[in-house]
């Protein structure tokens, strides 16, 4: 079976990325195969998880303090799981629902975001989910999740485009002192920007905001330090080493070049020589067998498996470093 074929073999999820992206597919018939994603495979399934009250099911968090467990607790069922625990809270569970690609074209979709608009709340101060909390980086993934779902977010992208940092990125630690952007934060915020843009039009500020953000990640050539091209080799989120050349799947909020790459193809940039060197580590993580392997999954329980395993060849990175390059080698011609 050949790399398509493979990938074809799979989820609605995939499916229909797969017929938009590589095969040029007739949009009546990708939008059949979109449509399936609520009702069967993982988005069906997904979405028959979420409770009544409209959160995902989750166990409590692993916090480093008995204090910070018990404050969890305390939340109600409102605001507990709404980001915490990662990968299986209300947040990351629409994050999945997006990246499957439930619209609200399907009622089930509807009624699922109805729940969570209506009932709930952040952990942070009790905020409604769709008013964002504080962090650029939660606030740019409420952005993504409801233009794509439909629910006006245009008060947190007014928030974020006074967030933005003299560099061109955003960084969550802006009001612990931090005077420099961050990859993870950014990513977030430039998808979120992207989703809002497609989903109501073009605004200036907006849309200068974004390009300015592209052009933080671009100067940097995606994971160099801008003041000594050298690569990034630790993660000031984590304290870690930088993972940035090894793909994962889902990223969550970690930030790695491929999911920059397919991030800059789906606003339509025109590739030029600051992203070759990304390519360049895209195209060697390729097998002999022309698919991509899963790398670096990050800690913690999904509802799921979405893929084989770390190691593994991965339907989810050979899917987009094959869009990616296609991007890239159309516009070379």
């Amino acid at each position: 079976m050949d790399v398509v074929g493979w990938l074809l073999d799979s989820d609605p999820a995939i499916r229909w990325q797969v017929m938009r992206d590589l095969t040029d597919a007739p949009e009546a018939q990708v939008a059949a195969e979109r449509a399936r994603v609520a009702r069967e495979g993982w988005g069906g399934r997904l979405l028959s998880l979420q409770l009544p009250h409209g959160q995902w099911p989750s166990a409590v968090p692993a916090f480093p303090s008995g204090d910070e467990e018990k404050w969890w607790l305390a939340l109600g069922p409102a605001r507990q799981g709404t980001l915490f625990p990662g990968w299986t809270s209300t947040t990351w569970s629409l994050v999945l629902l997006r990246a499957f690609g439930a619209g609200p074209d399907s009622a089930t979709v509807r009624r699922a975001v109805g729940l969570v608009r209506g009932n709930v709340r952040w952990e942070h101060d009790g905020e409604p989910f769709f008013s964002g909390e504080v962090e650029p980086c939660i606030n740019g993934r409420t952005v993504a999740l409801g233009a794509w779902f439909g629910v006006d977010v245009a008060p947190v992208v007014e928030r974020l485009l006074g967030e933005q940092m003299a560099d061109g990125g955003w960084n969550c630690e802006q009001e612990n002192g931090s005077t420099r952007g961050s990859f993870h934060t950014t990513i977030e915020v430039l998808e979120g920007l992207l989703e809002h843009e497609r989903a109501v039009g073009g605004d200036p500020d907006a849309a200068a905001a974004r390009l300015r953000g592209q052009e933080y990640l671009l100067e940097r050539r995606l994971f160099r330090r801008l003041s000594t091209g050298r690569a990034v080799d630790r993660d000031r989120k984590t304290g870690g080493p930088a993972a940035w050349t090894e793909f994962s799947y889902p990223p969550f909020w970690h930030y790695d070049v491929l999911r920059a790459l397919d991030h800059l193809r789906a606003a339509g940039v025109t590739p030029d020589d600051r992203v070759a060197e990304a390519i360049d580590a895209v195209r060697s993580k390729r097998g002999a067998d022309g698919r991509w392997p899963l790398e670096n999954p990050h800690p913690g329980a999904l509802h799921f498996p979405l893929d084989e395993g770390a190691g593994k060849p991965s339907r989810w990175n050979t899917l987009r470093a094959l869009r990616v390059l296609r991007w890239y080698e159309q516009a070379l011609e």
